[in-house]
């Protein structure tokens, strides 16, 4: 018995100095250092000698770590999952291109029979972002396969575990309209899947974040093109987040010798919430080539569209609500779905135009008559069974691996091809004709289809890859958007994708986007700042129609944040929709106030300020737009009775505050913030005037 417990005793000694020992090497592993370190001016990323790394952001002196070491960069070799290479070397150098100056790192590491380069640059004027570029070579004898590679994959400790330790932006395309921003709660999963997650919707912007309250990270691609990368966002715990750019093609085979790169990824770092992330990411695809273009003064004119009355309108419904219209101070006069033949068919329906072109023309010309401007409903690259396109063209349609047509669930129509070079020059006659030939002065361009493509497999086209088609659907906006301005410079062109995760890359094919179908007011809100970061401060926004508001009277969500106004309300009896957008006197009266409110302000004009408050995090939820040394300061809460703070103000200027909804006086404050002691129901709008 004694040697018994004796032969335990050893045993149990043995093991304690095991694990002590292991222990100590841990330890000394760790206080050795990283292995590799890339360094900005606000991050640092730091590699350990299995390449693993870990984001920690550098404000104000102070170190944030995000989260813990995460393989980061990996690959997916002959079915198996490689996330570990031994660290080989680091070398760093100065950088100057088209993205300006900066530090460049080469790191290196080896697993068998790949070597792995990880090159991250830093440049000057983005000292929150790397910028990753990733190559894998077949070091071997034998050709290897590569089914699916990972770049920045991170992990994210939560501050406090709770409700909401974290939120997010995501902008993946959903049959289910989801929010792009919205908190996390554990077992949150989202792919974020760039390509389509239904027949007919897919693509976005490829660029997560989450966010805490003391810091946030944001990781994404740089091409000048949409890629089919996945954007995994998932929260498995209560007390982590995790976030990665994935892509997987089956078909990547390398020889010996032969290497493949990743595509231009990046990662950041950030206070406050999404706001700024975006901002960067826009400018850098800027410096990368994309181009905005300058906008007409039309794009900020409220709107009026004739949608009120549905498919089944009349044209005398229709101009009888020009008087109105006018009289209002609306500037446009939107014809909007049910004018056309069909999808795929875009002559003047006879029931409705009798003489056709003719008919078209003249009703065009009463919209002018009434002093507005005039813009046409229209949902391109979409055909339905027995529409023109498909009993003349049926060459022109997309076709899917196994040579079935993709299917456009909402219109019961189908895709054309946005890459074939037929399909890109009957679009461009349609846009002449429109504003050409029947004089209207803008285009309302609709359907969540136009959002993405799929990969097309008609070899009728001679697709040098099936991705071309997802690749072209930018240039296929793009010739549309020129052939409008070639007719008129002032051309007013809208994209509104259903509700749809917005497709970044044909932002610069439109002057005017919209919060495009939102479920809520919420949406209106947040859809309004992700395009000020995306198009820019000065952006035109159309918050819709004020009837997809909460409410459906919610015009202070839209003004708030600096969206431009519009409505559908109807003048005319209609059988389906009188009662609930018939424009009755006190409809009448509040349109009319918060017209004059929005006219005398123009806020979407002025700077919104999205980095001011944290949309997330922050109570109430405040936004703000300058203009002209004034600072307008919006506020949403359901009941609201305590403190809010004005943040933004210049030092040492004193601001008179009015609430300019009710014309009340609330006093005066000194920069550079200042708090005030308030109570409102719904929202709260101010006006700080420097003195």
């Amino acid at each position: 018995m004694k040697k018994q417990y004796w032969t335990i005793g050893v045993i149990i000694l043995s093991l304690v100095v095991f694990l002590g020992c292991a222990s100590t090497q841990q330890q000394s592993k760790e206080s050795a250092g990283p292995a590799a370190v890339v360094e900005g001016q606000n991050l640092r990323i730091e590699f350990n000698d299995q390449l693993h790394s870990r984001v920690i952001a550098t404000y104000g002196g102070q170190d944030k770590v995000l989260g813990a070491y995460s393989p980061s960069e990996t690959v997916t070799l002959d079915g198996k999952d490689i996330t570990e290479f031994s660290f080989r070397d680091i070398t760093e150098t100065a950088v100057e291109n088209n993205m300006g100056t900066g530090t460049q790192y080469k790191i290196t590491g080896v697993h068998d029979p790949l070597l792995k380069t990880v090159t991250v640059t830093i440049y000057d004027d983005f000292p929150e972002m790397a910028v990753y570029d990733v190559e894998y070579t077949n070091t071997g004898d034998s050709p290897v396969k590569i089914s699916q590679w990972v770049n920045n994959q991170y992990t994210i400790d939560a501050r406090w575990r709770g409700n909401t330790p974290f939120w997010s932006f995501q902008d993946a395309s959903y049959e289910a309209r989801p929010d792009w921003v919205l908190p996390l709660k554990p077992g949150f999963k989202q792919e974020n899947y760039m390509g389509m997650n239904a027949s007919d919707y897919g693509g976005g912007t490829p660029v997560v974040d989450v966010w805490r309250t003391d810091v946030g990270l944001a990781v994404g691609h740089l091409e000048v093109v949409p890629k089919l990368v996945s954007l995994p966002v998932t929260m498995p715990d209560s007390s982590h987040a995790t976030m990665a750019v994935t892509y997987s093609d089956n078909a990547i085979a390398l020889g010996a010798g032969e290497s493949i790169s990743t595509f231009t990824t990046f990662a950041g770092v950030h206070t406050g919430d999404y706001f700024s992330s975006l901002r960067s990411y826009r400018e850098m695809m800027l410096k990368r080539g994309i181009k905005f273009r300058e906008t007409p003064e039309a794009a900020y004119e409220p709107i009026w569209c004739a949608w009120g009355y549905g498919r089944d309108f009349t044209i005398d419904q229709v101009t009888a609500s020009l008087d109105k219209v006018e009289e209002m101070g609306f500037d446009w006069a939107v014809l909007d779905d049910g004018w056309q033949i069909a999808e795929g068919d875009w002559r003047p329906n006879k029931k409705h135009f009798p003489e056709g072109d003719e008919s078209m023309k003249t009703f065009v010309d009463k919209i002018h008559d009434h002093d507005l401007k005039a813009k046409l409903w229209w949902a391109p690259l979409a055909a339905d069974s027995g529409s023109y396109v498909m009993e003349e063209h049926p060459e022109y349609l997309l076709k899917n691996k196994d040579q079935t047509l993709q299917h456009i669930s909402w219109w019961d129509s189908y895709y054309l091809c946005p890459a074939d070079e037929d399909v890109q020059q009957y679009t461009k006659a349609l846009v002449q004709k429109i504003l050409g030939e029947w004089g209207y002065d803008g285009l309302k361009i609709d359907g969540q289809h136009l959002n993405g493509a799929p990969p097309c497999y008609n070899p009728l086209h001679n697709h040098a890859r099936p991705e071309e088609s997802v690749e072209a659907v930018p240039e296929f906006f793009r010739i549309i958007y020129e052939a409008a301005l070639e007719i008129n410079p002032n051309a007013v062109v809208e994209i509104c994708p259903c509700g749809t995760g917005y497709n970044f890359f044909t932002m610069p094919y439109m002057n005017q986007s919209v919060a495009s179908d939102p479920t809520s007011s919420w949406q209106i809100r947040l859809k309004g700042k992700t395009f000020k970061a995306l198009m820019g401060p000065s952006a035109p926004y159309y918050g819709d129609h004020v009837e997809l508001s909460t409410s459906g009277e919610d015009f202070a969500s839209t003004v708030g944040v600096g969206g431009v106004i519009g409505t559908k309300f109807t003048v005319l009896p209609n059988s389906k929709r009188d009662s609930t957008f018939y424009l009755n006197k006190r409809r009448e009266q509040k349109w009319t106030r918060w017209m004059n409110i929005y006219e005398s302000r123009l806020l979407p004009t002025g700077e919104y300020r999205g980095e001011l408050y944290d949309i997330g995090f922050d109570a109430p939820e405040g936004h703000v737009v300058a203009k002209n040394g004034n600072m307008y300061y919006a506020f949403y809460a359901g009941n609201w009775d305590g403190s809010i703070e004005l943040r933004g103000l210049k030092s040492g200027v004193t601001y008179q505050v009015t609430d300019y909804v009710h014309d009340k006086n609330l006093g005066t404050v000194a920069g550079p913030s200042a708090t005030l002691k308030t109570k409102f129901t719904d929202y709260l709008l101010l006006e700080a005037t420097p003195q």
